[in-house]
């Protein structure tokens, strides 16, 4: 039994203890929005439509030697939806598309991160969109550029299943189901 009352015992214990919380502590990083983007594209009658997201939120804890503390969360702000183009932006974040206005946020939170070959892994987590949850998985690429690391992927949705495009925009012969959710996120690497 460890006598803890012992000076010298006590300061072996509190750094045993420091030790441990130091080497069990995951500190998240912010992502760089100014340098990270995500866009969805979708296909109206065969053509493809993008739009970029002008807000995104987040943060990313990644050490490919420590998979299982690995994780991530991206909020995105769907109101930012920008297609170009003035009332396709105000028609998108309306109730028949992405309903802003009572669902402001998307979000992605990981619940598992694998490895799947040379700075190639396979993410898993819950994505929400108009309140919907679905669990997801998806492939995604990391490598280092200057003082970031950098994740790019493609999570494939389909729209329907989170009520986007209602009435008429169900439809999937005007608006295909899948939509291509293409992420570029740069998180500062930790020193």
């Amino acid at each position: 039994m460890l006598n803890i009352k012992n000076g010298s015992n006590a300061a072996l214990f509190a750094g045993t203890i420091a030790v441990l919380l130091t080497a069990t502590s995951v500190q998240a990083a912010p992502i760089d929005a100014a340098k990270s983007n995500v866009t969805a594209t979708g296909k109206q009658l065969g053509v493809p439509v993008t739009g970029k997201f002008k807000k995104i939120t987040g943060d990313v804890v990644f050490n490919s030697a420590q998979l299982a503390q690995s994780k991530a969360r991206i909020d995105i702000d769907v109101g930012s939806y920008d297609m170009g183009m003035a009332d396709y932006n105000q028609n998108i974040i309306g109730a028949d598309w992405f309903n802003a206005a009572k669902f402001p946020k998307s979000s992605f939170v990981s619940t598992g991160i694998k490895a799947a070959g040379a700075n190639s892994y396979t993410v898993s987590g819950q994505f929400t969109l108009k309140g919907r949850v679905q669990a997801v998985s998806f492939p995604v690429t990391v490598k280092t550029e200057g003082a970031n690391q950098i994740f790019d992927g493609v999570l494939t949705v389909k729209r329907n299943a989170f009520g986007v495009g209602s009435g008429d925009w169900a439809d999937t012969s005007l608006v295909a189901d899948d939509v291509a959710i293409k992420f570029h996120i740069a998180v500062p690497v930790k020193k």
